[in-house]
C-alpha cells in the first residue's frame, strides 16, 4: 500500500468543478510530512489550507494533521468495524491512516478536497491498486442486483466510454458474462487517465480488474471494492505532470519501478 497520497481540491465550489492535486501528504518515519504541489499555483482560486499558508514550506508532524484526520471515521463511531471491513481491513489490526484515506478518498459533504492514492510498483514491479467503483447509484437495477451476486477474485472488463456527455475520459466497468452483459459503474475518475494508458501500453491480458471484496450491506459508494493490476510500462510514471511535482524539493509520490521478470 502506498505511503503517500495526493490532497485534490475542486474548482467552481459546485459538483460541476474541475479537480486537481494541490497537495502531497506522505507518512515519514517521525510521523507525516505535507507539501503543495506546484498545482496549487496553477489552480485558479484555491487557497492554501489554515495553519499552511506558506506554499513552499515543508510541514512536519508526529501526528495526523488535524485537516486530515478529522476525515477518517472515529473508532467510537458504531459503524467503524463496518467501515474497516468495507475496505478490506482487519478490523483488529487497524491500518495506517494513510492507506485507509487512500481506500475511502477521505471525502466529506462539507467542502471540496479529496484525497487520492499515489500508486507505486509492488514488489514484481506491478501497478497495483485498489478502489471503490464510483457512479454504482447510477446503475441499472438490473446492474445492483448483479453487483450482489459478484465473487471476490471475479474478473471485470474495463471499457473506455467514449460517448459518455458528462467525461469522456471516463472508463466503465462491466461484468464479463457472456449471456448479461451489466455497466456497473466507473473507475474513478482521477484514475482513469493511468487506467487508460495501462491498457493501451501493457500487453494483451496484463491489465486485469478483479472483485475484491462486495459489501452488500454497505451504501452504494462503499458497495464494491476492485483490485487493479497491471504491469508498469518503463516510461510510465503515475502523477508526473508538471502540477504533481511538490513545489519544496523533496521526494516524489513514487520511486523508480524495479524491474519486472
Amino acid at each position: 500500500m502506498s505511503k503517500s497520497v495526493f490532497v485534490a481540491w475542486r474548482s467552481g465550489g459546485d459538483t460541476t468543478g474541475h479537480w486537481g492535486r494541490v497537495g502531497l501528504l506522505a507518512r515519514i518515519p517521525s510521523g507525516y510530512r505535507f507539501v503543495y504541489t506546484r498545482g496549487a499555483r496553477a489552480m485558479e482560486g484555491f487557497h492554501p489550507f489554515p495553519g499552511m499558508e506558506d506554499v513552499e514550506a515543508i510541514y512536519e508532524s508526529k501526528e495526523l494533521f488535524p485537516l486530515f484526520a478529522n476525515r477518517l471515521l472515529t473508532p467510537s463511531r458504531p459503524e467503524y468495524q463496518s467501515f474497516l471491513e468495507w475496505g478490506g481491513f482487519d478490523p483488529d489490526n487497524p491500518p495506517d491512516p494513510i492507506a485507509l484515506l487512500s481506500i475511502t478518498e477521505g471525502r466529506r459533504a462539507t467542502d471540496l478536497l479529496e484525497i487520492l492514492p499515489c500508486p507505486e510498483p509492488d514488489g514484481e514491479g506491478c501497478y497495483l491498486t485498489k478502489f471503490f467503483l464510483h457512479g454504482v447509484r447510477w446503475s441499472a437495477p438490473a446492474a445492483i442486483e448483479r453487483t450482489g451476486r459478484l465473487e471476490p477474485g471475479e474478473q471485470l472488463g474495463l471499457l473506455p466510454d467514449l460517448n459518455n456527455p458528462y467525461d469522456p475520459e471516463a472508463v466503465a466497468v462491466r461484468t464479463m458474462d457472456k449471456s448479461e452483459n451489466h455497466l456497473l459503474g466507473y473507475v474513478p475518475r482521477f484514475l482513469a487517465n493511468e487506467v487508460r494508458a495501462l491498457c493501451l501500453s501493457c500487453p494483451p491480458n496484463a491489465t486485469r480488474l478483479t472483485v475484491e471484496r462486495v459489501n452488500k450491506n454497505a451504501p452504494l459508494q462503499f458497495r464494491l471494492l476492485c483490485r487493479l493490476k497491471a504491469c508498469w510500462p518503463p516510461d510510465f510514471r503515475p502523477g508526473s505532470d508538471d502540477s504533481h511535482r511538490p513545489i519544496p524539493d523533496v521526494e516524489p509520490c513514487q520511486p523508480d519501478p524495479v524491474s519486472q521478470p
